[in-house]
């Protein structure tokens, strides 16, 4: 009797994909969760199961033959077609399944999204959401993420990218900061000033902007603190420390209050963008649609968000 072996090609597939993309065997491993030892058996049996030697491997290096090349292209079609067919028979009128891992800015995502992220959820109860919040450089594959919420940051050619709408800003101090320092009239007396810089978005200049008359104007600033949370940035200014341009979402309320003072209303920083991006495929998994639709929805009609005018 010949003892047969069940092998699953689409996961084969996958790890070879995952592989070629990752460039090392220890790196797919690591992104697949699991050993070196069981990526090269699988690579091993994909192999043998060809026919042919897909990778040459050295020390140093890893270099895919003429047949890796060609099966490179042909997995990544077949697992496209395989998650399609997943996803076709796992929805149930068009509800999503799996898990989604998206990426999104600390305020964003401990704020202003956490309502409608559980809204989502509660919609589609087979569904489930890795929900990480970071501020940095987007690596799709090595940290395994669907999709990214970007905030001002450059559009990668590289990636999708769906602008959603617009972060407005504003430039503020706390009111005994004003009184100690002056009333302002012009956007050079901002250089004398402390200011708080959020890193991300400026650090030794501002660019600000005239609302009735399209001036501008550039600022050199020397920050008292820098840092990358628009939190920091705000509770700083609050304790009357320096000036800081934030995100005006997250300094309405204080506004409104009387806690914090708007600078030179007239003159404003540039709006943020904000996008959502995700690598190119030739096949996008119905929750990551779904959730695209819920950002395009939501986002702009958060608090302090501006909807982008169509051109």
């Amino acid at each position: 009797m010949i003892k047969t072996e069940r092998i699953d090609r689409v996961e084969l597939m996958r790890t070879f994909v995952r592989i070629v993309e990752a460039g090392s065997l220890s790196a797919a491993a690591k992104q697949m969760g699991t050993t070196q030892a069981t990526i090269s058996r699988r690579l091993q049996s994909l192999e043998t199961l060809l026919g042919v030697k897909l990778i040459l491997r050295t020390t140093h290096a890893m270099k895919l033959t003429d047949d890796g090349e060609r099966a490179y292209d042909h997995a990544k079609h077949i697992i496209d077609a395989w998650l399609a067919l997943e996803d076709g028979l796992n929805v149930t009128e068009d509800d999503p399944v799996g898990t989604l891992r998206v990426r999104a800015p600390h305020a964003f995502g401990q704020q202003q999204l956490l309502e409608p992220l559980l809204q989502f959820l509660s919609r589609y109860p087979q569904l489930s959401v890795e929900w990480m919040l970071n501020d940095k450089t987007v690596e799709f594959l090595s940290d395994n993420i669907d999709c990214a919420i970007r905030v001002g940051a450059e559009v990668d050619p590289a990636t999708v990218s769906v602008l959603l709408a617009e972060v407005p800003r504003c430039m503020v101090a706390n009111p005994g900061f004003i009184a100690q320092y002056g009333e302002l009239s012009h956007p050079e007396q901002l250089s004398g000033l402390p200011w708080i810089a959020v890193s991300t978005f400026y650090q030794h200049s501002v660019s600000l902007f005239h609302s009735p008359n399209n001036d501008s104007r550039t600022v050199n600033i020397s920050p008292r603190l820098s840092t990358d949370s628009i939190y920091v940035a705000r509770n700083a200014a609050l304790a009357g420390l320096g000036v800081a341009i934030v995100s005006r979402w997250m300094v309405e309320e204080d506004l409104a209050q009387g806690r914090l003072v708007e600078l030179l209303p007239d003159w404003h920083a540039a709006p943020l963008p904000v996008h959502l991006v995700y690598p190119w495929a030739r096949y996008y998994p119905t929750r990551l649609r779904k959730f695209l639709a819920l950002m395009k929805d939501v986002m702009p009609q958060l608090a302090g968000m501006k909807r982008v005018e169509k051109v």
